[in-house]
């Protein structure tokens, strides 16, 4: 399961997607529409902010927006930044790499190949499931309810 962290910043960017172009949004604001606690989603926009996702603006009118266009924010990305890799093993991971102990021979490890078929595929789940994705299904959801 992923991190209540990544499912907030997730709801975060999804409601600062919806907003007008590089317009900035108050913390207030999100938290009271998301129902997430202020303190926490202060952090979480700065991790997002430090990452390039999302830029702010100070004083009055201040406040968050995106940086980068809702096609170019992925779930793989939010993920990695709060959670860590996406995989079930440490030998099957992109950026976190780490040989199992246990480990005879990679190469020829059945156990490695499970788990890399299914990283990958998350992977490629997440990366297609971008802000301007999620909004679209949203969309469409509306409209079959």
């Amino acid at each position: 399961m992923i991190s209540k962290k990544t499912k907030y910043a997730i709801n975060a960017l999804v409601y600062l997607a919806k907003q007008d172009e590089r317009q900035p949004t108050r913390i207030s604001d999100v938290s009271k529409a998301q129902n997430i606690p202020q303190k926490f989603l202060e952090a979480i926009l700065l991790d997002l902010k430090k990452s390039g996702i999302l830029a702010s603006k100070k004083g009055k009118g201040g406040g968050y927006y995106l940086l980068q266009s809702p096609e170019e924010v992925n779930l793989a990305d939010v993920m990695r930044l709060f959670d860590g890799p996406i995989a079930f093993l440490p030998c099957v991971t992109y950026k976190y790499y780490e040989r199992c102990e246990e480990c005879k021979d990679e190469e020829t490890c059945g156990i490695r190949d499970v788990f890399l078929q299914v990283r990958n595929k998350t992977v490629e789940l997440l990366k297609d499931a971008n802000l301007a994705e999620i909004m679209h299904r949203e969309s469409r959801l509306k409209k079959i309810l």
